[in-house]
């Protein structure tokens, strides 16, 4: 890898409960992203976005890994990945600080600080804090200040939306990763990863719910002001529908996802009555018929159930009502269900539309990665960038970093004591160079003395 920004690649991967999905990405001329390659293969070691089987789950790495580097070109060891799960908590807290200087204008340093005192928060045993987000800040009395770097005051309090997730999930994912050969470079929430992907800005500012509903869970995201307000997680998600269309058509699960994928309709009143899907029978007996009508039936009954848990969450945050202009944006491959956006219109009386990742990429693009599918991927690319400009280097990297400069270091070292060796067997050789030649003055002297001939006064 390249150390300018323009020319640095980047790799993410996307752990799902139906997929394993990485990408390998640049910026290019224009800041935008340029997606180089891609690897999916299916998941089978991942259960509601949590890890369940780590050899399955480094083995769909591996190969997605593979497929990326050989789309790409590019071989990759650091990846940012992305973490999702029923475990993942939100709350609320409020912290303060103190300066000694009221005149002196707030800095990033100030806020870091703050931002630090958040992360020794006491929580339930297990959890361990992936995110702060801060909201809005007080300087001395003055409230809702969105950036308080450069006022001056002598008390800056602020609001944190803090995201919590167990520390056995957050290993097992290390674990795997690390397993596959690969770095963590970062671990991102997933929903924040896929609002960064497929919302806009002025949504973010009028105030928008995220609502990405993957294979096992379905991850909620309220935005208002810019700002993230809520987030949660709902422990189900696309795979329920075929579990459903399973038990209510009565057909085996491989034929429940081609009747949801290829028929399937969130929408009831938008099918016609009157249409029947034929299916293969088990061996030796006769096809089956499934009308379409029912089979919508049972995927607006469960669409429903998603969405009112969704509306829930919208009234626990506190934004009842037209407060969220911006309506419901749908992302994640359950947002591929036909008609869902409309449902989710007639149900909630809020707008909605089905959010694609392509407003951040270059252009050239390939036509599946306008897929909601990509979504948390091409967000976890984002993601990476962000932290490229904000200059922070992950734990992985400054251990790879600190490890190059500690052999450079022991080199040196070595090199040094080396030197120092020579020089000491170059002075014990002069000295006894210098002792040899005085010896044998001291001979010569004696020898001049003995042979010489004898006085004539003896």
């Amino acid at each position: 890898m390249t150390d300018t920004t323009q020319t640095q690649t980047i790799a993410a991967l996307d752990i799902g409960t139906t997929k394993v999905c990485a990408l390998v990405g640049r910026r290019d001329e224009h800041g935008r992203l340029e997606i180089l390659g891609t690897g999916k293969v299916d998941s089978q070691g991942v259960m509601r976005g949590v890890v369940s089987n780590i050899e399955k789950t480094v083995r769909a790495i591996s190969e997605a890994r593979k497929l990326a580097e050989q789309a790409s070109g590019q071989n990759f060891e650091i990846v940012h990945v992305g973490i999702a799960g029923q475990h993942i908590k939100s709350l609320q807290h409020r912290g303060m600080l103190v300066r000694d200087n009221a005149q002196s204008e707030i800095s990033q340093r100030d806020i870091d600080r703050l931002i630090s005192d958040m992360h020794k928060l006491v929580l339930p045993p297990g959890d361990k804090i992936l995110h702060v987000i801060p909201q809005e800040y007080t300087v001395d009395s003055e409230q809702g200040i969105v950036d308080p770097i450069g006022m001056s005051g002598s008390r800056l309090e602020a609001n944190f939306h803090i995201i919590t997730g167990q520390i056995t999930a957050s290993n097992n994912i290390s674990r795997c990763v690390e397993r596959a050969g690969l770095e963590m470079a970062g671990v991102t929430l997933e929903p924040i990863a896929s609002a960064a992907a497929v919302l806009y800005e002025d949504e973010k500012k009028a105030g928008v719910t995220l609502v990405d509903i993957g294979g096992g869970t379905t991850d909620i995201t309220i935005f208002q002001e810019g700002i993230i307000r809520h987030t949660a997680v709902i422990p189900f998600g696309g795979n329920v529908f075929t579990k459903d269309i399973q038990a209510g058509c009565t057909v085996m699960d491989k034929h429940a996802e081609k009747l949801k994928v290829s028929y399937g309709s969130a929408l009831a009143s938008e099918v016609f009555e009157n249409r029947l899907i034929v299916i293969p029978g088990l061996r030796g007996r006769d096809p089956k018929e499934i009308s379409e009508k029912n089979l919508a039936l049972i995927i607006q009954a469960r669409a429903e159930e998603i969405l009112d848990h969704v509306m829930w969450e919208i009234r626990r945050a506190g934004f009842e009502g037209q407060q969220l202009i911006g309506g419901i944006v749908l992302t994640g491959g359950g947002a591929l269900l036909k008609d869902l956006d409309k449902l989710t219109e007639l149900h909630t009386g809020m707008s909605a539309r089905i959010g694609t990742p392509v407003e951040h990429l270059g252009h050239g693009y390939q036509e599946k990665l306008t897929s909601p599918i990509y979504a948390t991927g091409v967000g976890l690319l984002l993601q990476g960038f962000a932290d490229l400009d904000a200059g922070k280097i992950s734990p992985a990297v400054a251990k790879k970093k600190a490890a190059a400069e500690a052999k450079l270091k022991a080199a040196a070292e070595a090199k040094e004591r080396e030197i120092a060796r020579t020089r000491e067997q170059e002075k014990e050789q002069e000295a006894m160079t210098a002792g040899g030649g005085w010896l044998d003055n001291v001979f010569k002297k004696t020898k001049e003395w003995f042979e010489a001939e004898p006085d004539s006064d003896f």
